[in-house]
């Protein structure tokens, strides 16, 4: 029988409580979702509708956001899904970069639930809220979507959907007891967004030789960062930092003299040196598509100069300044403690850390035990969070003084007393999982 619901929560605990391992539990796997997704009948509904999908262990929320606005500057109605949220469930699914109203949501779940309910499948939690955001982009006929991966790539939900343009930001260790404890094993999950004739963006330099094979014998259309595209910063005036920057584009088979140069690009609107890269995946995505969706080069302009992302390497201005950032990956954190390296002097950077127990804590904190100086330790509110005894000590064992650390009872205690004990001239730094960087944006009375 069909639940029925009125309101988002209601909904959402109950999609929780359908699935024995709540909305938390990842059960990979595309079978149930296929079946319910036909009963939809969401091939025929998105037929003629292109789709951009965005895989990657870090930088693939950039992606998306640089993705979205360029297209929401080109005119275009645009459906976002993303995962996880920050503050508020909404923000997994917006149109033109405005959540959708929970009214909207609420319906799709009573469609979803309907045809859910018709097949007698069983479906998690991401696999349920893909299938509505779905629901609400057709309902909203919007004419692109942009797809980002709950995780890895292969068997998730969201790979269920062709894409006409995929995306792989990066390729590093993380979730590997879904995906496998070694590069290679996580990249091959990775480019399985990856279809036949169909262009594919690799932002990850480094990528492994068995994916590339894979490719090959795929028949993907594939576009190396630098080989097929690339970016560099162009020089900054005398004494000055650089404020600009070139892309360039080599299609597959044109000759090297025949490249493709667009300069003059401001810096994206996210912040960090990486975001070059992110920025020209997404050019390149969109270079891909133009042929059937136009974009003119100056609302590619805008739309990575207007971008902003919620917990990515996000400053609020003080005093003391904020820096929140999700990073809970080693290459993550290392992409932190650069960024952190190039903003300006602080007297002391006070880190306010919750992190996931199976996370590699020693990977993550390592990175940043130059940049940090007195550390504000809570637990998440999770059954999965580090309690503060592996927190404090990991920290310990890697040369950090007891007398730096203190213990708090959950990260917006710990924001609090670092703002008490922070000066002007100091900074305060949230990272270490979605949970920490929500828990202070609430404290802090904003949405993400």
């Amino acid at each position: 029988m069909q639940a029925q619901y009125h309101d988002l929560a209601a909904w959402l605990n109950h999609i929780e409580r359908m699935h024995p391992r709540g909305e938390a539990g990842i059960e990979l796997g595309l079978d149930r979702v296929a079946i319910v997704a036909a009963e939809l009948r969401h091939a025929k509904r998105l037929a003629g509708k292109p789709i951009f999908t965005v895989a990657g262990t870090n930088g693939k929320g950039s992606v998306v956001t640089y993705l979205s606005n360029i297209l929401d500057r080109g005119g275009y109605r645009v459906g976002t899904y993303t995962s996880p949220h920050l503050v508020h469930f909404n923000e997994r699914m917006r149109l033109n970069g405005i959540p959708v109203e929970d009214a909207r949501i609420v319906a799709a779940f009573d469609r979803v639930e309907a045809a859910r309910a018709a097949t007698g499948e069983s479906l998690t939690y991401f696999e349920f809220t893909t299938l509505a955001a779905i629901e609400v982009f057709l309902a909203a006929d919007v004419e692109v979507l942009v797809l980002e991966v709950g995780l890895g790539g292969r068997l998730d939900a969201v790979n269920l959907y062709d894409p006409d343009v995929a995306v792989v930001t990066g390729v590093a260790l993380d979730h590997q007891e879904y995906l496998g404890d070694t590069r290679e094993a996580i990249a091959l999950e990775k480019i399985g967004i990856a279809r036949a004739g169909q262009p594919i963006i690799i932002a990850e330099p480094d990528l492994p030789v068995p994916a590339r094979k894979q490719l090959a014998e795929k028949g993907a259309i594939v576009y190396l960062v630098g080989e097929a595209f690339g970016f560099e910063p162009l020089p900054g005036e005398e004494g000055k930092p650089s404020i600009q920057w070139r892309y360039w584009l080599r299609q597959p088979g044109v000759p090297i003299e025949a490249v493709q140069r667009r300069g003059g690009l401001a810096y994206p609107g996210l912040r960090g040196k990486i975001q070059l890269r992110n920025a020209a995946a997404a050019m390149t995505a969109i270079d891909c598509l133009q042929d059937r969706l136009p974009v003119a080069m100056g609302a590619i302009r805008r739309g990575l100069l207007e971008s902003e992302l919620a917990g990515r390497f996000q400053v609020i201005p003080g005093p003391p300044d904020l820096v929140l950032d999700v990073a809970h990956n080693p290459e993550a954190a290392g992409v932190l403690a650069a960024n952190l390296g190039q903003l300006p002097f602080a007297h002391t950077q006070h880190g306010i850390l919750g992190m996931m127990a199976d996370k590699d804590l020693i990977g993550v904190l390592k990175p940043l035990l130059k940049q940090i100086n007195r550390w504000y330790l809570a637990p998440l509110d999770s059954p999965r969070s580090a309690t503060l005894a592996q927190l404090q000590e990991t920290l310990v064992d890697l040369g950090v003084k007891p007398t730096q650390i203190e213990t708090y009872e959950n990260p917006a205690s710990a924001y609090a007393a670092a703002r008490k004990n922070a000066g002007e001239s100091d900074r305060i730094v949230a990272f270490g999982s979605f949970l920490t960087v929500a828990d202070v944006l609430r404290d802090l009375g904003r949405t993400a």
